[in-house]
């Protein structure tokens, strides 16, 4: 399957161009600023499928609006149009148009008019045309300082740039770059599959990408702020899933190369060091810890905190007293096993490098650890004679 990515060197462009390379069975034909329209009947004419990414947002003069947007989809629109009547075949295409075709402004009118001619090629050929209506697109590669809000302020505030907000509570839609390339993609493959199979009859309209994403200003700024301290709090938002887990993907795409590392406090004294590396609000924390031969940690217990321990260099005993019963209960384990071992309420417990070499321990806790509640007990764990 060939296909044609107009504007491939632009934000949305770029991830498509991307996600489509990993494809084996996808060869992929790109558009860019680089070529001349002149050149599209050709590259038209080797595809199966159009992606139409291409246009102008932030031009210097309003005429450009129209060049790059209405212009240069009525030459592509001419183009399939030559191919539907030469080779008898159609050439879906996926439009990346904008909410703003519904605003009365320059910009609009332009993308407004690129749909029009698009929907009156479908309409005279019945080629399929589906038309997305992107609300503000974020994510990887977009350029700061151009159109993009979130692109603008995760290059700032990284920075420490400040950033410039006139209304914290205004909204804006927002929809992540890689959900409208799967979107698209998918739309885009389903049809050429059935084409091939002589399986649908081909049609035309209006499609969505999202999920889309209603926010404040306000709200998107505070989160980002929150994405830069947490470097120093550890505290690391709530970032596996929904609009959090892509702003801050985002957020992270625009770290410079020197601030691809920070350092983390280490604690240490005669025993070894304990480094505290992630906080999560409602999933506990993750450390390290090592011991030097013969040293012991822990000899505490818990009424509601748990633990989960995982030894990844060295050998240890682990032992355990139950603070009702006196059960006593010992393990060893070493770095060649990878093996958990979790800490129980109620019991005391404690580790002990039992080997030559340093013991590094990876260490979780259910909770943040709370210097004011620590829910941590000296008792040392004796073993039965």
């Amino acid at each position: 399957m060939k296909l044609l990515v107009t504007g491939a060197s632009g934000f949305v462009g770029k991830n498509f161009v991307v996600h489509l390379s990993e494809m084996p069975d996808i060869e992929v034909v790109t558009f860019t600023r680089d070529n001349h329209v002149s050149e599209l009947p050709e590259l038209v004419s080797n595809v199966d499928g159009i992606i139409h990414l291409a246009g102008i947002n932030r031009p210097q003069h309003n005429d450009e609006f129209i060049q790059g947007n209405t212009d240069l989809t009525q030459a592509l629109a001419n183009a399939v149009f030559n191919v539907v009547q030469s080779q008898q075949r159609f050439i879906p295409i996926v439009y990346s148009s904008s909410i703003q075709a519904e605003r009365d402004n320059p910009y609009g009118q332009s993308k407004k008019a690129a749909e029009d001619i698009l929907l009156k090629l479908s309409d005279t050929t019945e080629n399929p045309v589906y038309i997305y209506r992107l609300a503000n697109v974020f994510g990887k590669w977009c350029k700061p300082n151009y159109n993009s809000m979130v692109a603008t302020f995760c290059h700032n505030i990284i920075r420490d740039i400040p950033i410039d907000i006139h209304n914290e509570g205004a909204e804006v839609q927002l929809v992540y770059v890689d959900d409208v390339v799967s979107m698209m993609f998918a739309r885009l493959n389903e049809v050429l599959i059935a084409l091939q199979a002589n399986e649908m009859t081909p049609t035309s309209g209006f499609a969505l990408a999202g999920p889309v994403y209603t926010k404040t200003v306000g709200q998107i700024a505070k989160q980002l702020n929150y994405f830069k301290e947490s470097r120093q709090t550890l505290i690391s938002e709530r970032v596996g899933t929904g609009f959090i887990r892509k702003l801050y993907s985002t957020y992270v795409s625009y770290l410079p190369i020197d601030k691809f590392t920070y350092t983390v406090p280490k604690y240490g004294d005669e025993r070894g060091v304990f480094v505290e590396m992630l906080k999560t609000p409602d999933a506990g924390q993750f450390s390290y810890f090592t011991a030097h031969p013969g040293i012991t940690r822990g000899g505490h217990y818990h009424h509601t905190k748990t633990e989960k321990f995982l030894v990844i260099k060295g050998k240890a005993c682990f032992k355990f007293k139950h603070m009702v019963t006196g059960e006593f209960y010992e393990l060893f384990t070493d770095g060649e096993t990878p093996e958990i071992v979790e800490t129980v309420p109620g019991w005391s417990h404690d580790i002990t490098n039992v080997g030559s070499d340093e013991m590094v321990v990876m260490l979780w806790a259910n909770e943040i650890f709370d210097r004011e509640n620590p829910d941590t007990f000296a008792c040392p764990v004796v073993k039965p004679e």
